[in-house]
């Protein structure tokens, strides 16, 4: 009789599955990487996937919610280094265009699931809301200090930014976004 799997080893197959499935759907798509490919890249048998998340949606929903937690952590560790408020907000188009610069960056994982799943996955559809929510969130309280009143626009510059990058790559769109931004903040806190 083989020996019971676990919690350790559970967790630890769980985070590989999710690196593996990160890896794989960013840089290719949802829709192109079956379960066969990812048992075969994980190594982990196709039995155990399903021990694990019960369905493909579920691996999605958890990956994109692990990769959200580990994105907007980053953000907030590089903001972390800025003291004056105006200049958090600059450095966080900063912190974009470093992103815009990593290898294999293809866009903005939450509107790339979105487009491929949203309108057939409720599940998926709402971890995407989650996600901008949140960033959403991050942006109004790193913007509330210098001028509340530019929330919106700051959010929305950072959010094209991302598309724009995702699309024609290069830091181009995170300069342009920091500019607009500069524009808009008061050179002393409202």
């Amino acid at each position: 009789m083989p020996a019971a799997i676990t919690e350790e080893q559970t967790a630890l197959d769980r985070d590989a599955l999710l690196d593996v499935a990160e890896n794989l759907f960013y840089r290719r798509g949802i829709q192109a990487v079956g379960m066969d490919e990812l048992r075969t890249v994980s190594g982990l048998p196709l039995k155990r996937i399903y021990r694990i998340f019960p369905t493909k949606e579920a691996l999605v929903v958890a990956m994109l919610e692990r990769r959200d937690r580990r994105w907007r952590g980053s953000l907030a560790a590089y903001l972390d280094q800025v003291s004056d408020p105006r200049e958090r907000v600059l450095a966080m188009f900063d912190w974009l265009g470093d992103w815009f610069t990593e290898p294999g960056f293809r866009g903005c994982a939450w509107a790339n699931a979105h487009g491929e799943l949203g309108s057939s996955s409720s599940a998926v559809a709402a971890e995407v809301r989650s996600h901008k929510q949140a960033f959403h969130d991050q942006v109004a309280e790193l913007v509330a200090p210098v001028d509340a009143r530019v929330t919106e626009p700051v959010y929305l510059l950072a959010e094209g930014a991302i598309v724009v990058a995702g699309i024609h790559g290069g830091t181009a769109a995170a300069r342009h976004a920091r500019l607009g931004a500069e524009a808009l903040l008061p050179a002393t806190p409202q």
